[in-house]
């Protein structure tokens, strides 16, 4: 049923987004062209934790009721260990641990991201798949996403985000080329408990 409640808010916020992408604002980075990094990462004060507070829904968010968090620490100058968590609908936890390797030495920000035993995504070694697209001055917030854009992450040290925060993240959103529309909030215990589309916050 829970599963089922999820689905329809996808689908409304995939009816949303093509209703609405013609009244988007201008982007920064169009749509049909790939994702671009930041000009610069610094790795070491990137890692520790993170809360995703939206998302462009993925088939593992599924499971996912609330507290979805990602704990990243350096390993090496090339690899970070990924340790992804959430609360699920019945209460538990789900827990996945992995690898992101650097693809692109010169700004840090292109990664490849993978989990043994997670089919196409167990092989250290691969293309790019996570992208530092924006990152906060004070390294408060983030978004990160793929090459085309079929996922995308809101990220933050904070699980509370105010309405003002929220409008400047739905701009970033849109400036990377994204349709603000298909990315849904993230619940989170301490911050706000809705799902719903992005463009609508």
């Amino acid at each position: 049923m829970i599963r089922s409640i999820i689905r329809t808010a996808v689908a409304g916020a995939l009816v949303t987004g093509a209703l609405l992408a013609g009244g988007s604002a201008a982007s920064a980075q169009p749509l049909f062209e790939p994702l671009q990094p930041i000009a610069q990462l610094d790795v070491q004060r990137y890692a520790g934790d993170w809360w995703q507070i939206a998302a462009v829904p993925q088939p593992f968010n599924l499971n996912c009721a609330k507290d979805t968090r990602a704990n990243y620490q350096v390993l090496d100058p090339s690899n970070v260990r990924v340790q992804n968590n959430c609360t699920r609908w019945d209460g538990g936890a789900n827990e996945i641990i992995g690898n992101a390797r650097v693809n692109d030495p010169v700004t840090q920000a292109q990664l490849h991201v993978s989990f043994p035993g997670v089919p196409t995504q167990d092989n250290p070694e691969g293309p790019t798949n996570y992208i530092v697209t924006y990152i906060a001055d004070d390294y408060s917030w983030a978004l990160v996403g793929d090459p085309f854009r079929t996922s995308g992450f809101v990220l933050s040290r904070s699980p509370q985000v105010s309405s003002d925060q929220w409008k400047q993240i739905r701009s970033v959103v849109e400036s990377r080329g994204y349709n603000a529309c298909l990315l849904l909030t993230s619940p989170t215990t301490q911050g706000s408990n809705e799902i719903r589309p992005l463009c609508t916050v």
